[in-house]
């Protein structure tokens, strides 16, 4: 496996975990472990995540995740929570991905890999307090089920195509960035139509 298909796993991944992290966590372990998707020998690290151990708290976690995110203004509490969770899990399952041999490899591959899982989850705790704003109460749930299915799906094409896991992981970068902005521009609306011409609130 090439410098580029590692890179292109560790960011799909990274990018990834800040949407969903233990639904990352559990779905990698489950299809090691059924052997649908049969790593290869560079990414052993990643077979801790075929523990049984692992895999059950971590799909106990998904599951809460699954009903809290899908419930307003609950969600974006929860994303606060996984402020700090979910960036460095994110971190970790990158370290995991690249060459245990290399340690600068390791150093940056942590600090990137916790950074796109930070930049991930700003995205989507931001786009998710716009949909919290909208008055149709469905967009959440939409939203949310969009969210899971992309995850297991991206994740699974990310593993099974390496080559195409570099194209992942920009395409969700780009992703990350929209979701930005447009959070940044519907929240500065929000906040625009609060304040008459002189600056005071209404």
């Amino acid at each position: 496996m090439g410098i580029m298909e590692i890179i292109g796993i560790a960011g799909s991944v990274s990018l990834l975990a800040g949407w969903r992290l233990y639904l990352c966590i559990f779905a990698t372990g489950l299809a090691m472990r059924m052997d649908v998707l049969p790593l290869p020998e560079h990414l052993a690290a990643l077979d801790v995540l075929a523990s049984p151990w692992v895999m059950a708290i971590a799909a106990l976690a998904a599951v809460a995740e699954f009903f809290a995110d899908k419930v307003m203004w609950l969600d974006s509490a929860w994303d606060a929570v996984h402020t700090l969770v979910r960036p460095i899990g994110g971190a970790l399952l990158a370290l995991a991905i690249v060459d245990p041999s290399d340690p600068m490899t390791q150093v940056i591959a942590f600090m990137l890999g916790g950074g796109a899982s930070l930049a991930a989850h700003a995205g989507k705790a931001g786009a998710r307090g716009v949909v919290n704003a909208s008055p149709e109460p469905v967009s959440n749930v939409a939203v949310s089920t969009v969210e899971d299915v992309a995850t297991i799906g991206l994740l699974y094409f990310a593993y099974e195509y390496p080559v195409a896991a570099a194209g992942i992981a920009l395409v969700l970068l780009a992703l990350t960035i929209g979701l930005l902005v447009l959070a940044r521009r519907v929240i500065g609306k929000l906040l625009g139509r609060r304040r008459p011409a002189g600056g005071e609130r209404i």
